[in-house]
């Protein structure tokens, strides 16, 4: 088993731009295939769960690499959302653990529901995803027991780097594989430190002439921030006092009981908009009780925005979705059905809707 781990790492490291290419394609094409042929969305979402599964590996893969070899850092620092994702799992061995479990949830849950609506009833279906939205739920609360502090999402750092910048043969192998042979010839200087004899033009700050900038402005984006010096553990604050716990609480049990409401809601024989109306006044909730950050708590102010932007998704459930944004998006298909390019674009369209009617997890929160 060590073995082949060890090939497939020597593989991926001496082919990482191919499979990145790779990786960039199929995402793309993924896009495009329900609709297509029977069974294509459960086939694109298979496919993009690989692929989210297979990166998430290769991200974990590539940063133990570039974290051993100083050659590989980028010269950009690290992202405060890195560092502080990055910092937690690093010290906590159960926060990692949660938070790569959460994602591994989130990739598979829409394909493991497209599976249970052709193999089970419905009444099982939706127990099954009451039960992931429970498991995700306790996890997630997990991970703010540990680290005391906002949840950022995702939990886990991202990939902050080409990977087409390494090396397509390099000597630097995975830590599993044994070293190989020294390099014979020296290292090629890089061609933005050759000196070709060719002059620079002056910078307009250093030339006679009049400049629109002035040195202020050049330099103040460059400067560090507050957030640049702190400790990466510190990045965002620990919660203070109740109202921070039950702001956060709140928007962690969200999910879990709008699931919990619709499954209610579809044993009674009239429409109900039980669930959709909660879940929006938990998220003002919980919106109207979290703190408001300060300009230099960059990392919990991006995680408040994106929240915030998260709220659109209501645009597609519920009664929203089935008295607005869908006879308005199949207004728009009729319309553009056929208009040369547009019609493209609305067959596209068309393809999604029957979708988003079938499946929680396409607009779940």
């Amino acid at each position: 088993m060590a073995a082949s781990k060890a090939r497939y790492e020597a593989f991926l490291i001496n082919n990482v731009s191919t499979i990145s290419t790779l990786e960039s394609s199929l995402r793309s094409i993924t896009w495009f295939l329900p609709g297509r042929f029977k069974d294509a969305e459960l086939a694109s979402e298979a496919l993009t769960t690989l692929l989210n599964v297979m990166s998430m590996y290769h991200d974990t893969l590539l940063a133990r690499i570039v974290k051993g070899h100083a050659s590989y850092r980028p010269l950009i620092p690290s992202s405060f959302h890195a560092r502080f994702t990055r910092a937690w799992s690093d010290k906590d061995a159960v926060y990692k653990l949660a938070a790569r479990a959460l994602e591994v949830i989130r990739f598979t849950e829409l394909v493991l529901e497209m599976i249970l609506r052709r193999k089970v009833s419905e009444k099982n279906r939706w127990r099954s995803v009451i039960l992931l939205e429970a498991i995700k739920a306790s996890l997630r609360m997990l991970l703010l027991n540990i680290t005391r502090q906002p949840l950022i999402s995702p939990p886990i750092p991202e990939r902050e780097f080409d990977p087409t910048t390494l090396p397509p043969s390099s000597n630097a192998s995975s830590p599993t594989l044994a070293p190989s042979s020294p390099q014979l010839s020296p290292p090629v200087t890089p061609d933005h430190l050759r000196n070709n004899l060719v002059p620079l033009p002056p910078h307009p700050l250093l030339s006679s002439a009049q400049s629109d900038t002035s040195p202020e402005d050049f330099l103040l984006p460059k400067s560090l921030t507050t957030s640049s010096v702190k400790p990466s553990l510190s990045l965002v604050r620990s919660l203070s006092g109740p109202r921070d716990w039950l702001a956060e609480t709140i928007y962690v049990l969200r999910p879990l009981v709008y699931a919990s409401l619709l499954v209610a809601d579809r044993k009674s024989p009239e429409r109900s908009n039980r669930a959709l109306m909660v879940a929006l006044l938990m998220e003002f909730f919980s919106r109207n009780l979290r703190r408001s950050p300060p300009p230099s708590a960059a990392l919990e102010r991006s995680e408040y925005a994106r929240r915030d932007k998260d709220m659109l998704w209501y645009l597609l459930r519920g009664s929203i979705w089935e008295t607005y944004t869908r006879p308005k998006l199949e207004s728009l298909v009729t319309r553009t059905s056929h208009a040369p390019l547009l019609g493209l674009f609305g067959s596209f369209v068309k393809d999604w809707i029957p979708l988003i009617d079938d499946y929680y997890y396409y607009t779940a929160p």
